[in-house]
């Protein structure tokens, strides 16, 4: 099994090239029309989705506490700093977390990268 992402509008473009060169299924917020929305409804919108939410905005992985702390259900978080990760470490690593998980193992979970 294997995942579906959902990226945040300030994910370098290269990094959801290189995933789709291999072939992981990648939906931008600018590609469904959310760009500018807050946090909480892109949340919601990847869970509605059933896909995971990739972000490299400091915010998103505290939404995502929150959500954990009051019991509210999302389909999981992937969370990278910009200055600390490059594009070529986030391709691989999203490449792995999308092909060897499946929504399962990422629900009401938050991921860090670098693996």
């Amino acid at each position: 099994m294997s995942i579906s992402l959902y990226m945040d509008e300030q994910v370098p473009k290269p990094i959801t090239t290189g995933l789709r060169q291999r072939d992981v299924d990648v939906l931008t917020v600018q590609e469904d029309g959310r760009s500018g929305y807050p946090d909480p409804l892109l949340v919601d919108r990847a869970t509605e989705l059933g896909r995971v939410i990739f972000s490299q905005d400091e915010d998103l992985p505290m939404e995502a506490y929150h959500r954990q702390a009051e019991g509210i259900n999302f389909s999981g978080v992937i969370y990278a700093r910009q200055n600390q990760v490059s594009i070529g470490d986030c391709v691989r690593d999203l490449e792995v977390i999308a092909k060897v998980s499946n929504p399962e193992d990422c629900a009401n979970r938050i991921y860090y990268l670098p693996l």
